[in-house]
């Protein structure tokens, strides 16, 4: 996808990510959740609730029409989106998840439904330790829904690479 309407990037600068601060930074592909995919995240984490693993029932008996994904099967897919769609940042050795500062889940996503995420760079806060916490609003759409999925305020650290020094 695009970097701030810029075509791909594989990498960005850090004066480059604070020059972005407070625009949407990325839309990523659409991906289609599938009852295959709900079924194995239910077997990952024992949640074999029948809305999500059997969709004859969930369409009997729900208003949804059939089978929904959890709620943490589609937050769990933003890490596919972000490598997807963002770049990195040049000079880190890593990036660590720290967590949400506010998540919501706001409309259930079908079993076959299409979701994409967008991404809002909302701060980024270098610290002297040399990590740089970088907060994302982000939404998960659901395609053709008028509501999104998921809106959040999502934490991350790129962990900076620490350059030898020379004697």
């Amino acid at each position: 996808m695009r970097w701030n309407g810029v075509l791909p990037l594989s990498s960005i600068t850090l004066d480059e990510l604070l020059g972005n601060t407070g625009k949407e930074v990325g839309i990523s592909p659409w991906r289609v959740v599938t009852q295959t995919m709900i079924d194995q995240f239910a077997d990952a984490t024992d949640d074999h609730q029948w809305i999500h693993v059997n969709p004859e029932r969930a369409a009997a008996e729900t208003p949804f029409g059939g089978s929904i994904a959890h709620g943490f099967l589609t937050l769990s897919l933003l890490s596919a989106m972000t490598y997807e769609t963002l770049p990195t940042l040049e000079g880190a050795g890593m990036g660590i998840n720290y967590g949400f500062d506010k998540l919501r889940f706001i409309t259930p996503v079908k079993t076959g439904a299409r979701i994409r995420a967008r991404f809002f760079l909302a701060d980024v806060n270098a610290r002297p330790s040399g990590w740089i916490q970088i907060t994302y609003n982000v939404t998960i759409d659901i395609e053709n829904s008028p509501k999104p999925a998921i809106t959040a305020k999502w934490l991350t650290i790129a962990v900076m690479e620490r350059k030898e020094e020379t004697a």
